[in-house]
């Protein structure tokens, strides 16, 4: 996805090939295409895709994450190799832990899913460098993404050591095995990895092989291979080259590459790609990247894309001609240690994502886009097979109609409207659509789906908080207190200085990316006549940065902070100092919070102090910036190992009775045991001020509740009209990385013709409900042991660690609400067209109890549903017959469960609420 820190849009190149295994064939054969699909085995194919990550969960995870997608509706997984993750140092390579992409392709094969498998090497993608190891960019020479021989050396390395471990696992075609498309593709909007949206100010600046592959060489490149000149040329000609000399044998594609030359196929990223069109009449429409959300950055507010104008794009997309379509993301997860760029991207990386941070569907989107893919998936025959008649039905209304003379037919009609409800008649029959929305029938009669009609249940989400239990083998060892360790570092330099210079040096540059620390320090004399000594006040100290944050320590305290943001990462600041008479000593700490992941010779962004001088002396302003300072790479407490289960033992940590307050510059270490139960669980670190976390030695990640501006959010999310990342902000004055799942709780009251009249904007808005004041970092349930897990934090400025909490995230209740004239189809024969009500409970629990349940007129929204004037008696019981101790359940809206013979004429649905144990 994208990053604010460029300001140009962005063009990458990629090479995919896509492996492709038929359930009743061994080999996937014959792979070629015509403008309306891709045609495998001779047979077309409509594919919906969804980007999963692997190093962004955990592979305990990866199972999870593959069915809840599969059983969303979804044919292929995506994702891209992390070059950084897998190669970091020249020719030392990694694929364990989040890294064994071998054993996630397999996971997806098991599964019997598509993949798509995106080399890069280069991805963008918020991650830090954009993926390509820091440690190239100091081979002497080099310069990324251009014709540069050491780039293209290791870059062809790596991408042949990918391709020859799928060589080796016998995954290509030429072997008998399934791969059948490759693709080379310049991204112009990326999948957002630093797209730029020019729209608004604030982003200005079952069988045993894997059935789809998909590599990558490249990302993104065509608008940056202008900022290269002729190397740039040169090099794009180079790397599809070298992508065709891995001998794939397959057809190619390009992302956003609008003068991609034949028979290469042109592909679409973007929001929206209705309106796409491939390069030439003879390629099939391919969407590669759908956004259904947005990253965030530490100190931002916290985007959301409703649900409905998510199945609206995808919708629209099939309506006019498209055959296949991946959302990037579906499952965003987490950037754990300090693999976020940006800079300033969170450590979580939720995305708004069908499938939330912590491995489970978020709903209503989730279901919703479920109800979608099946609806689309009974068009697929008459989509594939036939050419569209498009249907002028009014102003802002068409029909797009595929049918052939069998008497195939699918049609999609759209209200393009973005603030009127309209009738429509069509085949002479009337349909009613909500404001910009699309309905799909399947057989060119029965509405099965509309987009703005949301019939998904929602979820309400607890983050339970978990006191920090010691481990200790007692019976009684909850009453008692938890014990802390405690390692306090220097204010400045530790040990041996590293190297003394006059004036500033790159931070990025000094440390390689090995930390994000180092220590920058003078000393100064103050003449003991200075005024302020003895009339009080203070010197004023001015500090110019090209980023990312900072920390001022004057004679070991603490003196200020700052740091730039996800927009500007250069930052200026002033702050009073407190100075003594003769020598002070002072120390900054200079951060960076992830590196530059995209746009024109991104590796050469700067980072670290520029500029420091000090006011109110007596002899006027000081200028400190070309004095000599002394550097430091580093914290000492890295140095130790203070984080590693094999340095933990060989460390002075002190023993507290109580751990320091306020303190900064301090690690602190406590042995606990794991929470309670299976949920997913996250540690609450809203009172601690910036720093990093590890459990057991796995790097949970920077934490920084910085707050968010207190404007530009909104109480309620309207779901008309075009999407960009600012429309559906929240959390503003919140600290960063509260429960994004948490704090949108979708009260859609779709469904009822008397909704649209008498409350259409309760029907279009999202309620949105405040939360306790918590910020969650998401700590996955296969890092703990039973007892004995060590948690490590260091602190930077100063917070209270007796404060710190796991949370289990919990769902506390479902709730879902239908109308009997909704939408909706049981099996694939549309003359079963009847409404049904869904719930579905998380993995390994069930359907335990009913809150609620009203067949009739009920009012009201989740957690405060009353019966209305028309109500069946008989609701709860019909529901828990129907659900109870189910992990899932379907209830129709017939006469064989409801009265549906009462308060006649008039339009009845059912709403319940449930809990799940």
């Amino acid at each position: 996805m994208a990053s604010t820190a460029c300001t140009l849009l962005l063009f990458f190149f990629f090479f995919f090939t896509c492996l492709y295994i038929s359930p009743f064939a061994a080999a996937a054969g014959n792979v070629t295409y015509d403008s309306r699909s891709l045609i495998i085995n001779g047979e077309r194919k409509l594919l919906i895709s969804a980007a999963i990550h692997y190093p962004r969960s955990v592979p305990a995870m990866w199972p999870g994450l593959v069915k809840t997608a599969k059983e969303g509706g979804v044919d292929v997984i995506e994702t891209y190799v992390f070059w950084n993750g897998h190669e970091p140092s020249p020719g030392n390579y990694y694929f364990g832990g989040r890294y064994d992409l071998l054993k996630f392709v397999k996971i997806v094969q098991d599964a019997g899913m598509l993949l798509i498998l995106r080399i890069g090497p280069f991805v963008a993608a918020e991650w830090n460098f954009g993926g390509i190891p820091v440690w190239l960019h100091y081979v002497p020479g080099t310069v990324f993404r251009t014709d540069n021989e050491p780039f293209k050396h290791y870059m062809q390395n790596f991408t042949t050591l990918i391709v020859n471990m799928m060589k080796k696992e016998k995954f290509f075609a030429s072997q008998g095995g399934p791969i059948i498309l490759s693709q080379a593709s310049f991204l112009g909007l990326s999948s957002f990895h630093t797209f730029i949206f020019l729209e608004t100010e604030h982003l200005k600046n079952g069988s045993g092989r894997p059935q789809s592959f998909n590599f990558q060489v490249e990302n993104e490149y065509g608008y940056y291979e202008a900022a290269y000149g002729e190397g740039g040329k040169r090099y794009t000609q180079w790397a599809a080259k070298m992508a065709l000399s891995q001998n794939t044998g397959v057809p190619w594609i390009m992302c956003q590459q609008w003068d991609a030359p034949d028979p290469v196929i042109n592909t679409c990223n973007s929001f929206y790609c209705d309106d796409f069109k491939p390069s030439f009449p003879t390629m099939p429409k391919i969407w590669t990247e759908n956004w259904p959300g947005w990253f965030k950055t530490f100190g931002g507010r916290d985007p959301h894309r409703p649900a409905e104008d998510v199945a609206y794009s995808v919708a629209r997309f099939f309506q006019k001609g498209g055959s296949a379509h991946n959302y990037y993301m579906y499952h965003g997860g987490t950037n754990f240690g300090r693999t976020s760029g940006g800079p300033f991207i969170t450590t979580s990386y939720d995305y708004d994502a069908p499938i939330d941070e912590y491995g489970l569907p978020r709903f209503p989107k989730w279901g919703h886009l479920k109800e979608l893919h099946r609806a689309i998936k009974l068009c697929e025959r008459a989509l594939l097979n036939n050419k569209p008649t498009l249907v002028h039905l009014g102003s802002l209304l068409e029909a797009d109609v595929y049918e052939d003379q069998s008497g195939s037919c699918a049609a999609f009609i759209a209200n393009l409207d973005d603030k009127n409800e309209k009738t429509v008649h069509f085949r002479n029959v009337s349909y009613t659509l909500p404001a910009w929305s699309v309905s799909i029938l399947p057989d060119c009669k029965n509405v099965v789906f509309n987009t703005a009609k949301v019939g998904s249940q929602t979820s309400t989400i607890e983050m339970e908080p978990e006191q920090l239990k010691p481990s200790i083998a007692s019976p009684h060892k909850d009453l008692k207190p938890l014990s802390w360790e405690i390692f306090v570092e220097k204010a400045g330099i530790w040990g041996q200085a590293d190297f003394t210079r006059k004036g500033f040096v790159d931070h990025i540059n000094t440390t390689q990316d090995t930390t994000d620390y180092l220590w920058h320090t003078t000393t100064l004399f103050v003449d003991v006549n200075e005024e302020f000594l003895t009339k009080g006040g203070q010197p004023t100290l001015l500090i110019e940065s090209k980023g990312h944050a900072l920390h001022a320590f004057v004679n070991g305290i603490l003196q200020a902070s700052a740091a730039g943001n996800g927009t500007v990462s250069p930052f200026k600041f002033k702050s009073p100092v407190s100075l003594k008479a003769g020598k002070n000593e002072i120390a900054i700490l200079s951060m960076t919070v992830g590196l530059s992941n995209a746009g024109s010779f991104y590796e050469w962004v700067p980072a670290g102090l520029t500029s420091m001088k000090l006011q109110g002396l007596k002899n006027g302003t000081v200028d400190l910036s070309n004095g000599t300072w002394t550097y430091k790479i580093g914290l000492e407490g890295e140095h130790l190992g203070l984080y590693d289960a094999n340095g933990l033992k060989n460390v002075n940590w002190r023993s507290v009775s109580e751990p320091p307050k306020n303190q900064p510059l301090t690690w602190y270490k406590a042995v606990v045991d794991a929470p309670p139960g299976d949920e997913p669980v996250a540690l609450d670190m809203v009172h601690m001020g910036k720093g990093l976390a590890w459990l057991n030695g796995e790097e949970i990640g920077r934490y920084w509740p910085r707050k968010a501006p207190n404007d530009k959010c909104v109480k309620a999310c309207d779901y008309r009209g075009k999407f960009n990342p600012d429309k559906c902000n929240t959390g503003c004055g919140e600290p960063t990385q509260r429960c994004a799942y948490c704090l949108l709780v979708s009260f859609a009251l779709q469904s009822l013709p008397i909704v649209y009249r008498k409350y259409q904007e309760s029907y279009l808005i999202r309620g949105i409900t405040r939360i306790e004041q918590l910020t969650w970092y998401h700590v996955p349930r296969s890092w703990f042991k039973p007892s004995g897990n060590v948690l490590v934090m260091f602190e930077e400025k100063g917070g209270d660690p007796t404060q710190i909490r796991f949370s289990r995230r919990k769902l506390s209740s479902l709730c879902a609400h239908v109308s009997e004239d909704h939408p909706s189809f049981l099996t694939d024969d549309l003359h079963k067209n009847k409404a049904d009500l869904e719930l579905k409970c998380p993995m390994n629990m069930h359907i335990s109890a009913f809150k609620f349940a009203s067949y009739g007129t009920p009012t009201g929204a989740c957690q405060s549903y009353a019966i209305g004037d028309c109500h069946d008696p008989d609701s709860t019981s019909v529901v828990e017959k129907l659900c109870l101790n189910k992990n899932e359940c379907t209830v129709e809206l017939t006469e064989n469960n409801f009265k549906t013979e009462i308060c006649p004429g008039v339009t009845k649905k059912l709403a319940v609420e449930a809990t799940c144990s």
